[in-house]
């Protein structure tokens, strides 16, 4: 377990370093307080989550570690966890351009509020890790997985996206930008793939899945979809 909080450590430290980059290079200055409050909710979040699961739950910490287009095995998912990626980048990269061109401006409001959305989907997919030990950054299924119908799996059966899409909408308010919002729109397009492709694989693969679907008929959007 020493070397799983090891590459934890490894790659919050890499993740800090590399998102300041994807925002104040693309602002080109430093005065820029949306940023620093939005990536210090967001590493502070991401550092207690990740502090609890080395205390509680390391092999959990173990499955979310392995994620990335390189770490899924099917071809269909390297493809959408790349366009992930870029996505990803896109939010905080598009939205830092916004500030330093100034082509939306944002009331303070509604950037508390972005931050707020950073530490409730934060909060969210904390607590899907409470309920399913078995959330793992790539598709597959552990020999003794059980399919999880309670806690945030009876709003959802893709709770963990849901707290994802929650956090990622706060990231371009926190950073005070409404050009930014246009970037949720394409990860949450990616998101839907993977979700599609990844109830198919379960629906083979975990058994009960099945009837977990049809008594749970919302995917993503609680009562919508």
């Amino acid at each position: 377990m020493q070397e799983v909080n090891r590459n934890a450590l490894i790659g919050l430290i890499r993740l800090m370093l590399v998102l300041p980059v994807l925002v104040f290079l693309p602002a080109w200055t430093l005065r820029y307080w949306q940023a620093w409050t939005c990536l210090g909710v967001f590493f502070l979040c991401a550092i207690l989550i990740t502090a609890d699961l080395m205390k509680t739950n390391p092999d959990l910490l173990a499955r979310r570690m392995k994620a990335g287009p390189r770490a899924e095995a099917q071809k269909s998912q390297k493809v959408i966890q790349a366009l992930a990626a870029a996505a990803f980048v896109a939010i905080f990269v598009v939205s830092a351009l916004d500030h330093r061109f100034g082509w939306s401006r944002v009331f303070v409001a509604v950037e508390i509020v972005g931050d707020a959305l950073i530490i409730a989907g934060f909060a969210f997919v904390h607590w899907v890790f409470k309920a399913n030990s078995f959330t793992s950054g790539v598709i597959e299924v552990a020999a003794d997985q059980q399919v999880i119908t309670t806690g945030p799996y009876a709003i959802v059966r893709h709770p963990m996206y849901l707290g994802s899409l929650i956090m990622l909408l706060g990231i371009p308010l926190g950073l005070g930008s409404w050009w930014g919002l246009w970037t949720i729109v394409s990860i949450a397009a990616v998101i839907v793939l993977r979700l599609l492709d990844e109830e198919k694989f379960l629906a083979r693969n975990l058994a009960g899945y099945s009837d977990y679907t049809r008594k749970n008929p919302h995917r993503l959007i609680p009562l919508i979809w």
